[in-house]
């Protein structure tokens, strides 16, 4: 970073995200944008998410109370794909015929070849995804992906695979994302954590935090592989507070769950929807920003490695009242998260 650059100056207008001065050649954490939202059933908005929290982030002090100089450690993110942007166009409006139908085709078998659409672009996507954190990966980068909805971060798990034969998962969600292939859509966001599971092998353990609007299937599928799947639902997590249960015994609890190398996967609507008024399907309760640093702090503290994260769903309020809310937090968050991942790879020192 150059010896000129001024950390408490306000953001140039062609810096890069945080106001950085970064180039992808000295950065250690660079930052994937995926805008796509293909199979989005309820609000819509999360593929101009990256966009949003781009922008936003040039209004982040770089001071963080948690870690010293996080951004030393060297903070990037790619330009948007256009092919990204117009696959996802053209498979969502192939999406909705079939979410028009409840995704019961056999109410119009017509529609039959959106639904092949929408799975062969949503495979595109997965590939893109995997191809790019494959080439970061092998210049010794660390990827975060920022969608986009939930579905995104698939491809780069296949990628983390590769590298790492076993690691687990730090979920935070509203939603468990375990249905099988939701609405026909094989790659639907309501499925991610299903898709990993079954065709991710190295994953060796995925812990669910924050889950409070999930289906009887999901919760007989999450049962069925309890080896595998470790579920902190919100109702548990407030039945332990309302008992007097502090937070940080809870976040022990979470912790010792996970192997020593972690990825976290974070869709904004884990947290308390205050946060995340915009995102697509925001459910009453959920996590306080604090309380989700806090748990990531204690991950890190624990001695774990952050390997890697995606940050989704995060949707800017489209109605053109310039409600930048939810971008806001949004690009908090992203800090925070890269602030920890580098303190746990030793890029960062944490504060006392």
């Amino acid at each position: 970073m150059s010896n000129q650059f001024d950390p408490n100056a306000a953001s140039q207008p062609e810096s890069g995200i945080f106001g950085l001065p970064n180039e992808e050649q000295d950065a250690s954490i660079v930052l994937l944008p995926v805008p796509w939202e293909a199979t989005t059933s309820y609000g819509g908005g999360t593929s101009h998410g990256p966009r949003a929290i781009f922008e936003s982030s040039k209004q982040v002090d770089l001071f963080d109370s948690d870690v010293f100089r996080p951004y030393e450690a060297g903070l990037f993110m790619l330009p948007e794909s256009a092919e990204v942007m117009g696959w996802s166009e053209k498979a969502k409006v192939e999406a909705q015929k079939i979410i028009h139908l409840g995704g019961d085709l056999t109410k119009n078998p017509a529609f039959k070849p959106s639904l092949e659409i929408v799975n062969q672009l949503s495979e595109k996507l997965n590939d893109f995804v995997y191809q790019e954190t494959t080439r970061l990966l092998g210049l010794g980068k660390i990827v975060g992906i920022v969608g986009g909805d939930h579905s995104v971060p698939f491809g780069g798990l296949r990628a983390i695979a590769e590298k790492y034969p076993s690691f687990g998962i730090l979920h935070f969600d509203a939603h468990s994302d375990t249905r099988k292939a939701y609405e026909g859509f094989i790659w639907s966001h309501a499925s991610i954590m299903y898709n990993v599971l079954e065709n991710i092998p190295q994953v060796e353990k995925i812990v669910q935090v924050g889950i409070r609007d999930y289906c009887e299937e999901e919760f007989n599928y999450c049962t069925e592989n309890k080896d595998r799947v470790q579920l902190f639902t919100d109702r548990y997590l407030q039945n332990e507070k309302f008992q007097g249960v502090h937070w940080a015994k809870l976040c022990q609890e979470i912790v010792q769950g996970l192997p020593d190398e972690v990825w976290i996967s974070f869709d904004i609507d884990g947290l308390d929807p205050r946060f995340c008024p915009h995102t697509g399907t925001p459910v009453p309760g959920g996590l306080d920003f604090q309380e989700a640093n806090y748990l990531i702090g204690a991950l890190v503290r624990a001695g774990k490695k952050i390997i890697g994260f995606d940050l989704n769903e995060v949707a800017p309020d489209l109605s053109g009242s310039e409600d930048e809310w939810d971008a806001s937090v949004g690009a908090r968050l992203l800090y925070k998260l890269a602030a920890w991942t580098a303190a746990s790879q030793g890029k960062a020192t944490i504060r006392d």
